[in-house]
């Protein structure tokens, strides 16, 4: 499938124009294209070599393996983190701490029941009942999902949300409907 997720396309509105995002495990760049496409500076993290290797001339792109190897990018932050079918769950407090003030998480990842209808079918790959909330815990959720979904059958969990801005502020402008003002 090379067209982005649904999900982030509903949502990237409200990311700057000009925003800085993190693609986790973004193999050969379905979001990471199209957000680049749209003025963001992206960088994808994949463990496959010859996924990124398309992907070079488009996203700045780091080879990793983000299951047996240290964070790769220790210090850095991002406007947003963006992460589409892919859990592994010791990850979460360093994708966390990438975000940067009033940074925006955008996640949609499998659920339990979706060993009935096709794969992933471990449950080490399967989100719980609730788990994506309690895996971001302290922000502030924008937007939440868990169920069913058509064309394929899949059960999902997804997300927005968003750190704090600066000095603690709430997220505030980033929350705002397109075509909005803050006046």
């Amino acid at each position: 499938m090379d067209t982005p997720s649904p999900w982030l396309r509903r949502w990237v509105h409200l990311l700057p124009k000009d925003a800085t995002v993190l693609d986790v495990a973004c193999g050969s760049g379905r979001n990471a294209r199209w957000l680049a496409s749209r003025g963001m500076r992206v960088t994808g993290i994949d463990r496959d070599h010859a996924a990124l290797q398309g992907l070079r001339s488009v996203v700045e792109c780091i080879h990793a393996d983000l299951e047996g190897a240290p964070w790769p990018i220790p210090g850095r932050q991002f406007n947003a983190v963006v992460v589409a079918n892919y859990l592994w769950r010791p990850l979460w407090p360093d994708l966390l701490r990438a975000l940067a003030p009033a940074g925006l998480m955008l996640a949609e990842t499998f659920a339990d029941g979706q060993q009935t209808v096709g794969r992933p079918t471990r449950p080490e790959f399967l989100l719980k009942h609730g788990e994506l909330l309690q895996l971001c815990r302290g922000l502030h959720v924008v937007a939440y999902e868990d169920g069913v979904l058509e064309a394929p059958t899949r059960y999902v969990q997804r997300i927005v949300a968003a750190t704090a801005g600066p000095a603690g502020q709430a997220p505030g402008p980033l929350l705002q409907a397109p075509g909005s003002s803050s006046g």
